[in-house]
């Protein structure tokens, strides 16, 4: 290990690397922490998007005929059970939530 400081990266503004120099090791280590966390966190918010656009950019399939009117053309149906019945729930992608609407009873038949 050297006992030379570390050259910063040459993109990095010198307002953040005097700021960093000020700081103690432990202040430095919570930092690099936080730094981890919030590119893994935009990074994440980037990929999300570009699913959402690439999907906006989909040519959009026919509306099915039962699909209803507040439900987007890109749910896809899902079987949900409960107290051992089996339901139909349409289900889309609202930004990060997850949105559900009753379709009807799965039949028995199929």
């Amino acid at each position: 290990m050297s006992y030379e400081p570390p050259s910063p990266p040459a993109n990095l503004p010198m307002e953040v690397v005097d700021a960093l120099n000020e700081f103690t090791s432990e202040r430095l280590r919570d930092v690099a922490r936080y730094a981890e966390a919030l590119a893994e966190h935009k990074e994440r918010e980037a990929r999300l998007e570009e699913v959402e656009e690439e999907a906006n950019d989909a040519d959009v399939e026919e509306r099915p005929d039962d699909l209803p009117d507040d439900v987007p053309a890109k749910a896809t149906i899902t079987i949900k059970e409960i107290n051992d019945n089996r339901y139909y729930y349409w289900q889309w992608r609202e930004s990060e939530k997850v949105t559900s609407k009753y379709k009807g009873p799965v039949d028995q038949d199929r």
